[in-house]
C-alpha cells in the first residue's frame, strides 16, 4: 500500500508544481495589470515559454511581427 501512496502523492505533486510554472512564467496569465496588462506584447520570438519543445531552436526565430 506504500508504493501506492508514493506515487499517488508525487503525481499529485507533479501536478501541482506544473500548474504553479503555469500560472507564474506563461505570458498567456497576466497578474499585474497595472504595470504590464499585455506581457505577451513584451515577449521577443527567442523567449522560449513552453516547457518542452521537439526539434525546436528558439535562438534562430527572427521577429516577424510589428511593435505597438
Amino acid at each position: 500500500l506504500i508504493p501506492l501512496f508514493v506515487i499517488i502523492g508525487s503525481g499529485g505533486v507533479g501536478a501541482s508544481l506544473y500548474l504553479m510554472r503555469l500560472a507564474m512564467f506563461n505570458p498567456d496569465v497576466s497578474w499585474d495589470k497595472k504595470n504590464n496588462p499585455e506581457p505577451w506584447n513584451k515577449m521577443s520570438p527567442s523567449d522560449q515559454y513552453k516547457f518542452y519543445s521537439v526539434n525546436m531552436d528558439y535562438s534562430r526565430l527572427k521577429k516577424d511581427r510589428p511593435d505597438f
